[in-house]
């Protein structure tokens, strides 16, 4: 029993040292938010772009190769 009230005790110090720490964050504003995300976005197309052309030339060049 005294190892469950451990716990209990343990959990709830876990808790309130998150709550402690999570004060001293300093958070985006919203406007930072906003242009990290467009520029998030932004460089996922491209890279989905890259990779996408990358893969059918690829193979393409892989089916000339092989003859297929």
């Amino acid at each position: 029993m005294a190892d469950i009230r451990e716990g209990v005790g343990n959990l709830v110090q876990y808790f309130q040292d998150s709550k402690v720490e999570l004060k001293k964050v300093t958070w985006p504003s919203r406007k930072e938010t906003l242009g990290l995300t467009w520029v998030v976005l932004i460089f996922v197309i491209i890279i989905s772009l890259f990779l996408g052309v990358s893969d059918l030339g690829l193979s393409k060049l892989v089916k000339l190769i092989l003859g297929a």
